[in-house]
C-alpha cells in the first residue's frame, strides 16, 4: 500500500512538472511564414507628428544670414546648487518646439503652424513653402525636422522592461522586444497588447499575435512614438505568482512525507 501511495504521489508531481512546460508551438515567432505573401508587406513606414512631441527644426541657406531669423538659438543656463547662482554657458543649441495638444507650434517669423498629424516630410514642405514668401526668390531653403523625444515602452514578461529612445524614428515590434531582451518563456506571444494614442489624444488597445507571420502587415508592426507594449504572463507564471506561504508550507510537508514514505518502503520491503 505504501508503495502505491509513493508511486501515485511521484506520478502526480511529474504531471504537474510536465504541465508547467510551455508548448514549443507557442514559443516560435511568425510560424506560418511559408504561406505568407511578402509583397503585401512592401511599404515604407514614416513617423507622424503627435501632440507633446519635441521637434528640432533647422533651416539652411547658402547665405547663413538669410536663414538666421528662422533658427532660434538658446544658451543653456547652468546652476550652482551650493550658492544658488546661475551662469549662462557659451555653448548654444537650437531651440526645440513642443507640439501643443491642438497640434500646433509657434515658429519664428512664421507664427503658429499646424503640424500635428503631418509626416516629417509634410512638415518640412509646409515650413519650406512658408519661408519662401520671405526670401523673394533669393534662396531655396533646406528644412530638416527631427523628433527629439521618440520613445517607446516595453513592459511585462520581457527580460529588461523599460523605456527606450529610438534615434532613427522607426522601430518595429520585434526590434522593440530585442531592446527589452526578448520575451521570457512565460510571455504570451499570441496576445501581446499595444497601447497607442493617436493625434487626437484618443487611446486604443490592440492585440498582436507574434506567432502569425501576418503581423508584418499589421498597422501595429511599426511602433509609433509613446507606444506602450505589454506582454502578459501565461497561466503557469500566474499560478506561480499566487503561491503563498501556506502553499509553500504544504509543498514542504508533502516533500517530507514523500521522503518518509520512501524511507519506510525501503525498510519494510
Amino acid at each position: 500500500m505504501t508503495k502505491n501511495v509513493t508511486t501515485n504521489v511521484i506520478a502526480a508531481l511529474a504531471i504537474l512538472l510536465l504541465s508547467a512546460c510551455t508548448s514549443p508551438k507557442n514559443v516560435a515567432y511568425i510560424q506560418n511564414s511559408g504561406t505568407f505573401a511578402a509583397d503585401s508587406s512592401a511599404f515604407l513606414y514614416e513617423a507622424h507628428i503627435m501632440p507633446k512631441d519635441v521637434l528640432t527644426i533647422t533651416v539652411n541657406t547658402v547665405n547663413p544670414e538669410i536663414s538666421a531669423p528662422f533658427n532660434l538659438m538658446v544658451s543653456p543656463t547652468l546652476g550652482n546648487a551650493s550658492t544658488g547662482s546661475q551662469t549662462v554657458s557659451s555653448t548654444r543649441a537650437l531651440q526645440t518646439y513642443l507640439v501643443s495638444n491642438d497640434g500646433t507650434i509657434s515658429f519664428p517669423v512664421l507664427g503658429t503652424l499646424k503640424v500635428g498629424g503631418l509626416s516629417k516630410a509634410e512638415c518640412e514642405k509646409l515650413i519650406h513653402d512658408r519661408i519662401l514668401r520671405y526670401l523673394n526668390g533669393k534662396e531655396d531653403p533646406v528644412v530638416t525636422v527631427r523628433m527629439a523625444n521618440y520613445k517607446i515602452s516595453v513592459l511585462g514578461e520581457v527580460a529588461r522592461p523599460g523605456m527606450f529612445t529610438v534615434n532613427n524614428e522607426e522601430i518595429n515590434i520585434f526590434e522593440a522586444l530585442a531592446l527589452a531582451g526578448d520575451l521570457t518563456i512565460y510571455g504570451v506571444r499570441d496576445r501581446v497588447k499595444l497601447i497607442r494614442k493617436d493625434a487626437d489624444g484618443k487611446r486604443q488597445i490592440y492585440t498582436m499575435n507574434l506567432n502569425d507571420a501576418n503581423i508584418i502587415t499589421s498597422p501595429c508592426y511599426y511602433l509609433q512614438q509613446n507606444d506602450v507594449v505589454y506582454v502578459e504572463p501565461n497561466k503557469v507564471k500566474a499560478r506561480n505568482s499566487s503561491v503563498g506561504q501556506t502553499t509553500s508550507l504544504w509543498l514542504t510537508s508533502t516533500s517530507i512525507m514523500i521522503s518518509v514514505a520512501s524511507l519506510l518502503f525501503n525498510i519494510f520491503k
